[in-house]
């Protein structure tokens, strides 16, 4: 594996500890790494890019740096900008707090952070770390950054094709009591409810916030859910064309006749 230039961004936001681990496991494979991360936490941003309000660059240090904006701004800042002399060749996202599995995958900052990397022909891995929500216990962070080092490294030698990015998902465990690394497909969660809370400010007026609530399911063999529920570390290629091939054809059948 040759030198790498690593290019290292989240969605939690500068300040976050999951980025630190983000960085800790680039450096295990590179002395050159760059951070470019939000300003601010930007979970469930997906791949939105800031075009209506001018975007601010703060230097914290020559290789880490904030951007009020997006995951998708901050990699695109660091290419066109403050990189682009010399071109990361790899884009890590993350390590998220909690886990972006299933139909997470559609409105995850961390996961776009990666995708805008595999646009500009990078390859590009998005980093998450399970944790329940619903008993708010610590995040075992070293999980991801025990095991993360050595799944990052094997996918580098192993390679992908520039339209695939690399989605990892650790489990909630301690690292010694991981039972492996799953290659699996995009799950589906059976149950998930969309809750509304409203709410009225001092003034009188309401607000809103949007959260989920997520049911107990039975997590299916053979995708990231189910590889995390057996403690196991799972890794998903996702591909960046999002075309449904074998509908295409049927389409194309039908409006040949």
């Amino acid at each position: 594996m040759s030198a790498l230039r690593i290019l290292v961004t989240n969605d939690d936001g500068i300040h976050s500890r999951g980025l630190k681990v983000a960085e800790a496991i680039a450096r295990t494979l590179a002395d050159d790494v760059w951070v470019v991360a939000p300003e601010s936490e930007q979970s469930g941003s997906s791949h939105s890019l800031t075009l209506t309000t001018p975007l601010r660059l703060r230097k914290v240090d020559d290789r880490h740096f904030s951007v009020t904006g997006t995951p998708t701004d901050c990699v695109m800042l660091a290419s066109a900008h403050l990189m682009k002399d010399a071109q990361p060749t790899l884009v890590l996202s993350g390590v998220n707090r909690g886990v972006n599995a299933a139909d997470d995958v559609t409105y995850s900052g961390t996961i776009a952070g990666a995708m805008e990397g595999c646009a500009l022909d990078i390859p590009a891995i998005a980093l998450s770390q399970a944790f329940n929500f619903a008993e708010r216990r610590e995040v075992q962070w070293d999980c991801a950054e025990t095991h993360g080092p050595a799944v990052v490294r094997r996918l580098m030698e192993i390679g992908w094709p520039k339209d695939v990015l690399m989605n990892i998902n650790f489990p909630d465990c301690a690292p010694g009591d991981v039972a492996g690394v799953d290659i699996v497909a995009q799950g589906k969660r059976e149950l998930q409810e969309v809750v509304i809370d409203r709410r009225i400010d001092m003034r009188g007026y309401p607000y809103f916030w949007i959260g989920f609530r997520r049911e107990r399911f039975s997590a299916k063999a053979g995708t990231d859910l189910g590889a995390l529920s057996q403690r196991k570390i799972s890794v998903t290629p996702l591909h960046l064309n999002l075309t449904e091939t074998k509908v295409m054809e049927t389409l194309k059948r039908s409006f040949a006749g």
